[in-house]
């Protein structure tokens, strides 16, 4: 990989100690993680109901079987690992230069690759309560469970902890994500097509001049991009990290 936006991002991380990265979806398809919009991702597979209509509070309410079917298929990959990006960015954090991990995966593989401030806008499946006594209990737990997963203490119903449609994002998260973001020197995008509201609206808090994007397709914020990298993230960032 020897393009020439490559090797400037090479020089700008090398050159950065306040870096903050904002990732979705695209980020953990090197993983084995389907994302939702490209031709193999979940939107286009086919299912008795729409994912994003599976996905929703009103459909977990309602059909809470149906919901835990499609949730166990296809959003509980237990068996996937970090790649090379979870590992890049862990590395940049050890060494000082990234600040903060905002990220839309509820996957928990930035925490799994080692990075320790990931702040999750849509939670994470390793998470799952009960909606009676509060009792936490583990994604392997809930994967293993035949059937709807009651909670082990009461029996009650459990319920991941993700945000689903329809639901808001937790604002704390939100508030520490708009902070890591507004006082960063460096924002890198990656794996995103920042279509999903509100999530995406993160970049407008950026005040800095080094905002890049990395994504395989083009996204409706490339013009704004100060260097715009149409590559694999995880190889992108493991040639300026591990030289």
């Amino acid at each position: 990989m020897s393009t020439q936006n490559v090797e400037t991002l090479k020089e700008w991380i090398q050159a950065s100690d306040n870096i903050v990265f904002f990732g979705g979806a695209g980020v953990s398809t090197e993983s084995g993680i389907p994302d939702f919009r490209s031709v193999d991702g979940l939107y286009n597979m086919k299912y008795k109901y729409p994912p994003e209509t599976i996905l929703s509070h009103s459909f977990f309410c309602n059909n809470v079987g149906d919901f835990y079917e499609f949730y166990k298929d296809k959003l509980l990959n237990l068996d996937a690992k970090p790649n090379k990006a979870h590992l890049a960015l862990a590395k940049l954090e050890e060494m000082g230069k990234l600040k903060a991990v905002v990220t839309q995966n509820i996957d928990g593989l930035h925490q799994m690759a080692g990075s320790k401030t990931v702040y999750e806008l849509h939670g994470s499946v390793h998470r799952n309560y009960c909606v009676n006594c509060g009792k936490m209990h583990d994604a392997r737990y809930v994967k293993d469970y035949d059937g709807i997963p009651g909670c082990s203490e009461c029996g009650r119903l459990l319920k991941p902890d993700v945000v689903l449609y329809q639901e808001g994002l937790d604002q704390s998260i939100v508030n520490a994500s708009v902070e890591a973001i507004e006082n960063c020197d460096m924002l890198i995008i990656g794996g995103t097509s920042l279509s999903v509201y509100p999530a995406s609206g993160l970049i407008n808090y950026y005040n800095g001049h080094k905002l890049v994007l990395i994504n395989k397709s083009s996204t409706g914020f490339d013009d704004r991009a100060d260097l715009l990298i149409n590559a694999s993230i995880g190889e992108t960032l493991d040639h300026c990290v591990n030289p």
